[in-house]
């Protein structure tokens, strides 16, 4: 990376090209190795917004402190997902402030008040208890982010009268996240009562017949109700960020237009 830049800035100086241009390629140049088995995009947030997460499922824990050593020299946040009790406790030995979201799955290393800075809410809703490691996956994304969140648990189709005693939240909400497993028909009726984009989360739960999420997957994908965008399985992280991306890209607008 050293000579890439060195190269890149004496162009610069010779002005074969502009600062601009030199500017879109150092943020393509923003990366920096661990060992053999990792490459960290330091320049995520600046290019995206958001930086770059640990996904920590398929990592050994020697690897996941690696990165979080180097991430957090350079990130105000470093989050991994999908971190068990028992990895959570091998990390914790070695990074004694890493901070456990046990739901949710998510490890993270965080500033000392967490509070939003972002405008806009997230409401997240469940079609039922089994849903929440999903759902908790996508709100501690959410507020790790910077963004508001509300919850709703607990509020799928077999008892309606749960989410229509609700419907101020739904009123309420900027972007609605609706995690649901079994046939996932939650997301499909709460987008033909709410007036902001659904993002349709479908879960693992279900009998055999929901083939692993399979069945809601479809569900949400074949809505009839416009305004539905469906993530992957289980993929609670995915509806927070693209639920984040959605309001920054509403308040980038919003200041725009003000100028």
């Amino acid at each position: 990376m050293s000579e890439s830049l060195q190269s890149l800035l004496n162009a610069v100086a010779a002005g074969e090209i502009t600062p601009d241009l030199a500017l879109s390629k150092l943020q393509s140049l923003g990366y920096e190795s661990i060992d053999e088995f990792a490459k960290i995009d330091l320049n995520r947030q600046q290019r995206t917004g958001f930086p770059e997460v640990i996904w920590g499922e398929d990592k050994t824990p020697a690897q996941i402190i690696k990165i979080i050593e180097v991430m957090r020299q350079r990130q105000s946040v470093v989050m991994a997902t999908r971190i068990t009790p028992t990895v959570y406790a091998e990390l914790q030995r070695s990074i004694p402030d890493l901070v456990y979201y046990q739901t949710a799955r998510i490890c993270a290393l965080t500033p000392p008040n967490i509070a939003p800075i972002h405008p806009g809410k997230i409401t997240i809703l469940t079609a039922g208890t089994a849903d929440l490691p999903v759902a908790e996956e996508a709100a501690c994304t959410a507020s790790l982010c910077g963004f508001a969140v509300e919850k709703l648990w607990d509020v799928g189709v077999a008892g309606i009268h749960r989410l229509l005693s609700n419907r101020h939240i739904i009123d309420d909400a900027d972007v609605l996240i609706v995690v649901a497993g079994m046939e996932g028909a939650l997301p499909s009726v709460v987008a033909g009562l709410a007036d902001c984009p659904v993002i349709a989360v479908p879960t693992s739960v279900g009998y055999g017949a929901s083939f692993g999420g399979i069945a809601p997957l479809l569900t949400m994908l074949n809505s009839c109700a416009a305004g539905v965008g469906v993530v992957n399985i289980d993929n609670g992280f995915g509806a927070a960020i693209l639920a984040c991306q959605i309001l920054r890209t509403s308040a980038k607008i919003a200041n725009r237009d003000k100028l």
